[in-house]
């Protein structure tokens, strides 16, 4: 039998439906084994944040369950009104896909100043279902820091920032300048922006998200002293040069001030100045270009890791291109289907990938901080594959991609 603390200092013995009844520490139930958790609130907290992040209701956890307990009883759970017994929370954990530690856990973690960035309104069943992925995945990776006993990253933000955001594109210019600088970055291109953010102290997350390209978000950590980290999602199946652009945009709603419905025109001229600096441009590609070939274009495009279309403008807004050669590079983007849905172009911009959680659970198993089932649970794969990949070194060979093929029939747009 097992017995769960309460917050006056008082025990709670599960039953199947229910509680069976309580008792003061130290009383004849006192040999009980107990497992300690932060209040009954914060198994029902990690309960509903793993069920909402599976998009399932209550229902459909009673059934996935085979009918164990009914939705009431289950709501009851999350609610912290009732506790399940101990076979009860080892069926739901293993519906759920999580451990019986992880759901009697003490961590509790909040998520603050979330931000979407969305081509489409999101209902508030669907924010909530990404914000409880979101969440589950902060967890796994603070929890990783814990056991190495690693100390809270503040991401390196600027003592000037948020920068106000005044006159529009100057206003843009200026925060992804000082940005740039207070990052010692010069104008240079940004090879792998994924590695630069977490360098900085900014926790990068990829995942599949229907309809939302990423978001933004303030992670609390209410046991560890209000603690708190940043976080940029992104969604894993958007092209990579897209991926870029969204972690720019999320970066500048971190550090720009701007008006009350100019947010998103904002982040967005931060995120084309952070990427491609006004003067890298003037010294790759000139001053107000009547004509540019592709070959340029593309190796531009290379170069700077974007989107062509995401270059074309940005070269416009800056005076690189004359707004007649921008013109007809627009009209040959939607000529050739570039400017709609997938998005697809000839050269094709690889994908980043973040690399700090699963390098730290590799370190975690390797010094003894983690377990290797506990670091398999962790990273989401079985304890055979974690194994092979610290065992085997052809699993960490990759081969290198071929040169997209540019089709044949593109000519200089004159």
């Amino acid at each position: 039998m097992l017995c769960y603390p309460i917050p006056d200092r008082r025990w709670v013995i599960p039953g199947d439906r229910g509680c069976l009844g309580t008792g003061i520490v130290g009383s004849r139930w006192g040999v009980c084994q107990v497992r300690p958790i932060a209040g009954v609130n914060m198994l029902g907290q990690r309960l509903r944040t793993v069920r909402v992040a599976s998009g399932w209701s209550l229902r459909d956890l009673q059934a996935r369950i085979d009918n164990r307990v009914t939705a009431q009883a289950i709501s009851q759970y999350e609610r912290g009104e009732s506790i399940p017994s101990d076979d009860v929370l080892q069926v739901l954990s293993e519906a759920l896909g999580v451990s019986v530690e992880y759901l009697t856990g003490t961590s509790e973690i909040v998520l603050e100043g979330v931000e979407f960035r969305s081509k489409r309104e999101i209902g508030r069943r669907e924010q909530a279902r990404i914000q409880a992925r979101v969440l589950r995945r902060l967890e796994r990776y603070l929890a990783v820091e814990e056991a190495l006993r690693l100390p809270n990253m503040s991401w390196d933000s600027p003592r000037a920032a948020p920068f106000p955001m005044k006159g529009g594109l100057p206003g843009a210019e200026h925060a992804a300048g000082h940005l740039r600088a207070h990052w010692g970055l010069g104008i240079t291109p940004i090879a792998n922006l994924t590695a630069l953010l977490e360098d900085r102290g900014i926790k990068v997350v990829t995942m599949r998200l229907d309809a939302v390209d990423g978001m933004t978000a303030r992670a609390r950590q209410r046991h560890r002293g209000n603690q708190t980290s940043y976080v940029i999602v992104v969604n894993v199946e958007k092209p990579g040069d897209r991926q870029r652009f969204t972690m720019a945009h999320e970066l500048g709603h971190m550090v720009l001030d701007a008006p009350p419905g100019t947010a998103e025109k904002a982040a967005h001229q931060f995120a084309a100045a952070f990427l491609m600096p006004r003067d890298a441009l003037l010294r790759e590609v000139g001053w107000r270009r009547r004509s540019i070939g592709w070959s340029e274009l593309f190796a531009l495009q290379r170069m700077f890791r974007v989107s062509a279309q995401a270059l074309t403008r940005r070269c416009e807004a800056v005076g690189v291109f004359r707004a007649t050669l921008a013109r007809r590079l627009y009209q040959e983007f939607a000529r050739r289907h570039w400017s709609t849905h997938p998005f697809e172009e000839p050269v094709e911009i690889s994908r980043e990938r973040p690399e700090r959680f699963e390098r730290l659970c590799f370190r975690g198993v390797a010094e003894g901080a983690l377990g290797t089932s506990e670091a398999a649970e962790l990273m989401g794969m079985t304890v055979e594959e974690l194994t092979r990949r610290m065992e085997s070194p052809v699993d960490h060979v990759a081969e290198r991609p071929h040169p997209p093929e540019v089709p044949s029939d593109l000519v200089d747009p004159e």
